[in-house]
C-alpha cells in the first residue's frame, strides 16, 4: 500500500512559480514510477509529467516542457513538480500518482495509487 499526500498548491500570478510536493508512505516508494496529472473544471484528467523509479527517466506533456521539472528524492519518499512561467491554462487540481510497474506511463489506469489533489490557480 502507498499513501500519497500533495502540498504546495496555491494562487499565483501568470509568470510565477510553484513547487508541488508529494510525500509517500510505504517502504516500496523507490520501486514505483511517479506521475503528476491535472484536471481542470469540465475537462478530463491529463498527464503532466512522470519520473521512473530511479529518477533517471522523465517525460512531460508537450505544453509544459521547458517550464516544469519533475524530480524525486527516494531517501525522503517524495516527488516534486517545479512549475515555472505558469500560465492561466495551467489552472487545475494537480494529482500525484504511483505506478507499481516502475516505468513511465501516460495512462491514468496504470497508476494504482492517487493523492487527494492540490489546487493550482494562475491568475492573468
Amino acid at each position: 500500500q502507498v499513501q500519497l499526500v500533495e502540498s504546495g498548491g496555491g494562487l499565483v500570478q501568470a509568470g510565477g512559480s510553484l513547487r508541488l510536493s508529494c510525500a509517500a508512505s510505504g517502504r516500496t516508494f523507490s520501486s514505483y514510477a511517479m506521475g503528476w496529472f491535472r484536471q481542470a473544471p469540465g475537462k478530463e484528467r491529463e498527464f503532466v509529467a512522470a519520473v521512473n523509479w530511479s529518477g533517471e527517466g522523465t517525460d512531460y506533456l508537450d505544453s509544459v516542457k521547458e517550464r516544469f521539472t519533475i524530480s524525486r528524492d527516494n531517501a525522503k519518499n517524495t516527488v516534486y513538480l517545479q512549475m515555472n512561467s505558469l500560465k492561466p491554462e495551467d489552472t487545475a487540481v494537480y494529482y500525484c500518482a504511483a505506478n507499481a510497474y516502475g516505468s513511465i506511463s501516460y495512462l491514468p489506469a496504470e497508476y494504482g495509487y492517487w493523492g487527494q489533489g492540490t489546487q493550482v490557480t494562475v491568475s492573468s
